[in-house]
């Protein structure tokens, strides 16, 4: 009788409650008010600071292999350092951040595409939710395809499945492949405009899928066929901008919250698509904020700064004044240049955030119209052959213009280029998007990233090989649990 009562109840204690969770099971997914809920649960892992996404200093470390960004010599930075000397290890505790947030973010999705077909609501609002799985899921993998290369796809993982344990790789060319038919399908199922800041639109779903045909026209892939589509991509973008609710600021301050007013990023017209940040304790380590700070002088936390060597190639100019922190003014009243910081490094200003916190309240962009105009450059001059085509030199021109404080939309014989080439755009965007989630990429699709080695300062950092892995690792967790990962 004593087994028969605890038999009962261990039964009763382990049988789950379903009613309240977002599941097909529970009943909650069968209409749009309950899918709108689980496509903002589906958003939510792209942005928690502390454990996944892209919001949080994690970021840096991952893409510190570029020479826009470094740490700290010594301190508590060796998790960083490890990717700015090309020696990851699995079990780097930076290393799943972004792995997790966008494989939960897959499986959010996964789920919402899966309950769309039988849902009840209106045509429009379903269709919109559709797209909006369909961009994250996308945007998901490609964050996945760039950092490691082969990766498991999973497009069925809201369903318990033991064989997904042992699941093998899909090789880079069919996941790029997924990602297009993904993008195709939130191109044709979102609203032309543009919803409240932090979600996706159908502009931003054609920014990424030209995105996307730039770097398949590089490394691995070396497509070179997709240079046209990345261009004719970005020009339906930069034509349609007024429809699509984009278009270029006329001032590079305007873009960052560090500048007064305080301007929140995901809310203008140059954002294609920000993540919005709630300011929880969900959002701690954030990006923008403590983590950007110089610790001796601003009491920061010194996770990422610049190189020297890039800080001294960048041309002197308002962008650079914007973009960085490079003199201290004490309590005294006297000043310190960034070769006399603790760290003998300058910083990111543009990056400092609004407050001086670990858990800001401000806003992290992901994809600029001003990244659209210069993919639109570079694809059209190597798709064409003309290193002078009048469309790609007024879109490089407009982000130079502004960058020397002048209005961008006037031409000004002193900056415009009369001629570019694939490695002038590469330059410009590596100085417009300094410290932003572009120049690792870049360095990477194009071979370029050891002859950076060489323009490094003898003071920073330096790869401890000389035959660097261009994909991350898998992390640790995975690949224990995962064969086909332990490589």
């Amino acid at each position: 009788m004593t087994l028969l009562l605890i038999s009962t109840s261990c039964n009763k204690f382990y049988e789950e409650d379903l009613s309240t969770l977002i599941t097909a099971e529970s009943g909650i997914l069968s209409d749009e008010i309950g899918l709108m809920a689980a496509l903002s649960g589906a958003y939510k892992p792209l942005g928690v600071g502390l454990s996944t996404g892209l919001q949080s200093a994690h970021m840096a470390a991952i893409l510190m292999g570029g020479d826009d960004l470094t740490t700290h010599k010594s301190s508590n930075k060796a998790c960083f350092r490890e990717f700015d000397q090309f020696n990851v290890v699995n079990n780097n505790d930076r290393l799943p951040v972004t792995w997790n947030g966008c494989y939960k973010t897959i499986q959010g999705c996964n789920n919402i595409l899966a309950n769309i077909p039988t849902a009840i609501g209106t045509k429009a609002t379903l269709d919109q939710i559709a797209g909006e799985a369909y961009f994250l899921r996308a945007y998901s993998y490609f964050w996945i395809v760039r950092l490691h290369g082969d990766a498991p796809v999973l497009l069925d993982s809201h369903i318990w499945k033991t064989e997904n344990l042992k699941m093998d790789v899909t090789p880079v060319a069919e996941i790029y492949e997924l990602i297009i038919d993904d993008l195709e399908m939130a191109i044709d199922l979102m609203a032309d405009k543009k919803l409240q800041p932090g979600r996706a639109s159908k502009g931003a779903a054609l920014a990424v899928l030209a995105e996307v045909y730039l770097h398949m026209a590089g490394y691995p892939l070396n497509d070179e066929t997709k240079y046209a589509l990345a261009a004719s991509t970005a020009k339906e973008v930069i034509d349609n901008k007024d429809k699509y609710g984009f278009g270029l600021l006329d001032d590079y301050a305007k873009l960052w919250p560090t500048q007064k007013p305080l301007y929140q990023p995901a809310g203008n017209k140059e954002m294609v698509f920000a993540l919005c940040n709630q300011g929880t304790r969900e959002s701690g380590n954030a990006y923008f904020g403590i983590a950007a700070r110089p610790g001796a002088e601003m009491v920061g936390w010194d996770d990422f700064f610049c190189e020297i060597g890039f800080y001294n190639r960048f041309p002197d100019q308002y962008r650079k004044e914007v973009t960085y922190y490079s003199k201290h003014t004490k309590s005294d009243g006297s000043v310190i240049t960034w070769q006399e910081f603790a760290t003998g490094r300058p910083y990111y200003k543009k990056l400092f955030g609004s407050k001086h916190s670990a858990g800001t309240a401000d806003d992290q962009p992901l994809e600029r119209f001003a990244e659209t105009l210069l993919i639109f450059a570079e694809a059209q001059i190597m798709a064409t052959g003309d290193n002078s085509d009048p469309d790609a030199l007024e879109a490089f021109n407009q982000i130079r213009r502004r960058a020397y404080g002048l209005n961008p939309f006037t031409p000004n014989a002193s900056v415009d280029a009369i001629s570019i080439t694939q490695r002038d755009v590469i330059e410009e965007k590596g100085w417009e998007f300094a410290g932003e989630f572009c120049r690792w990429f870049d360095l990477i699709r194009l071979g370029m990233l050891e002859e950076t080695f060489a323009q490094k300062d003898p003071d920073d950092l330096q790869p401890l090989t000389d035959n660097p892995r261009y994909f991350l690792p898998y992390p640790q967790v995975d690949a224990q649990i995962n064969p086909n990962l332990a490589k």
